[in-house]
């Protein structure tokens, strides 16, 4: 029973990143008096932003790890390298925290589109926007479980421990239908875009590129197609430089940024992830002003770096150019390091996985305490999604175009002439190119039915029942009902 009414009744506020995320309420007081002003529904909707601070800490480890161009890389006895090697149990503490965020997160939004409903627009002065981005959080929470578990626990008010405990797996079409439902209102609910200490909130352009992944992880491309061109409407637009995308010195805030998980260094609020993926080595810290903590949770693999073309500008910002690496054609083991600023080959002690990305490499002052913001949605992203959804709906030629704005930024030759088929691979691979660790390899592969054909993931042995997670095994007991809440096949 605790462990069920954890899951439903999380604490209703905790810290959170970025200007916005600052504003928090400094007492704890009965949901009869607290829901009344404007800036007790933001206090409210900012709560549900403060869990995506922590639960996406570790979405890696589900989006990436899972796939096959990431790895473990020192320690392999962990949540990280259990997703990796496919023999995540259903006891994995990862699994067990990830289900019980993302319900906060539910339960909290659910709360707020509960009392909001007959809150005075006179006094709640942005009624709209409360709403809107209440249902943006609960759909990209319920998004991210349905990739995860697959069916889960429909939830879309507050409920009882009792009823909680009533409450089956919800199948996933059926879960589709409210994530799509919560898109479409806050797409119309939501301003493009905002000023000042509230930029990093959820926007139209966020729900409606949201929305345009939804449809496409529907296979529903006509709809896919009609969304995310109307995001390419909306003023967003490719950085110049494909590296200004990784430079944390500058604004995270640009025209290809739609929806960042928000950080800010100090008070708990900042990102862990880069100090868990990098080498540990003092002269890398000295270099570069940061370095890893020793169990360099995700590393790229072997073969990611041999597949780039050889001028690809995002080559050496996705696997650093130094090596780490068993050459494909030779066998030959290429020494890890770096290049320090006189040219210098700096090599790795053996203790190091020899491999890293530069995704995540920016200076901090104390460990865990990363300003690096986690990329949700990104305007290349939406561009690829879309040159997909164009392709799959017999507009080659077309899709061509839009996969060409990718490819040229990155320094690369557009392609021409090609096939719906040769065209479908194309933009498959280039997604891979552009987004590695950014959180959507693994499910590129289960949305494309390209998973159990992996040849990386058929040497890990992976199966169908692979294609999930476990749900935590401490709510199938608590539940106690097989017949509403079983464990998914295989675990």
């Amino acid at each position: 029973m605790k462990k069920i009414v954890f899951l439903i009744f999380p604490f209703l506020f905790a810290s959170c990143g970025s200007d916005f995320i600052d504003l928090l309420p400094h007492s704890t007081v009965s949901t009869d008096i607290l829901y009344q002003t404007d800036k007790d529904f933001q206090d409210a909707v900012i709560g549900g932003y403060s869990v995506l601070q922590t639960v996406y800490q570790s979405m890696y480890v589900y989006a990436d790890m899972r796939g096959d161009d990431a790895q473990a890389g020192v320690i392999k006895t962990n949540d990280q390298s259990d997703s990796d090697l496919l023999i995540t149990p259903s006891t994995n503490g990862n699994i067990n925290s990830t289900w019980q965020r993302f319900y906060s997160i539910i339960y909290r939004v659910n709360m707020v589109l509960e009392k909001i409903e007959s809150a005075d627009p006179s006094v709640v002065t942005n009624k709209n926007q409360h709403i809107g981005e209440a249902r943006f959080l609960r759909a990209l929470s319920y998004f991210n479980l349905v990739r995860i578990f697959g069916d889960v626990p429909l939830l879309t008010v507050p409920v009882s421990a009792t009823e909680a405990l009533e409450t089956p797996r919800t199948k996933v079409d059926l879960v589709y239908e409210v994530i799509i439902n919560d898109l479409i209102a806050a797409e119309q609910l939501l301003p493009r875009s905002y000023s000042g200490a509230n930029v990093g909130r959820a926007t139209s352009g966020a729900a409606k590129a949201l929305l345009g992944k939804v449809y496409l992880t529907s296979h529903d491309f006509a709809r896919a197609e009609s969304k995310l061109q109307e995001v390419t409407t909306m003023g967003y637009a490719l950085l110049p430089d494909y590296k200004d995308l990784f430079d944390y010195s500058k604004d995270e805030h640009h025209s290809e940024y739609i929806f960042d998980i928000e950080y800010v260094p100090g008070n708990n609020i900042s990102n862990n992830m880069t100090n868990q993926h990098l080498p540990n080595q003092a002269s890398f810290l000295a270099f570069h002003g940061i370095a890893g903590i020793g169990d360099e949770s995700m590393v790229p693999h072997d073969q990611l770096r041999f597949l780039f073309e050889d001028h690809d500008l995002r080559k050496d910002i996705t696997v650093a150019p130094t090596g780490g690496y068993v050459d494909p054609v030779t066998g030959e083991i290429i020494p890890g390091g770096w290049i320090n600023a006189d040219g210098e080959f700096i090599r790795f002690p053996p203790a190091t996985s020899q491999k890293f990305t530069y995704k995540f490499v920016t200076p901090t002052e104390r460990s865990n305490d990363s300003p690096c913001n986690y990329k949700v949605i990104r305007y290349a992203d939406v561009i690829l999604m879309y040159a997909e959804a164009l392709n799959e709906n017999g507009k080659t030629t077309e899709a061509l175009t839009w996969l060409n704005m990718v490819r040229e930024r990155a320094g690369v030759a557009p392609f021409t002439g090609l096939s719906q088929s040769e065209t479908r691979e194309a933009i498959y691979t280039e997604r891979r190119f552009e987004l590695t660790f950014e959180g959507h390899r693994w499910f590129d592969l289960i949305r494309t039915g390209r998973a159990l054909d992996n040849p990386v993931l058929q040497g890990l042995g992976i199966r169908p029942y692979h294609l999930l997670f476990p749900v935590p095994w401490s709510q199938v007991m608590v539940v106690n009902d097989r017949s509403i809440f079983w464990q998914n096949e295989g675990y």
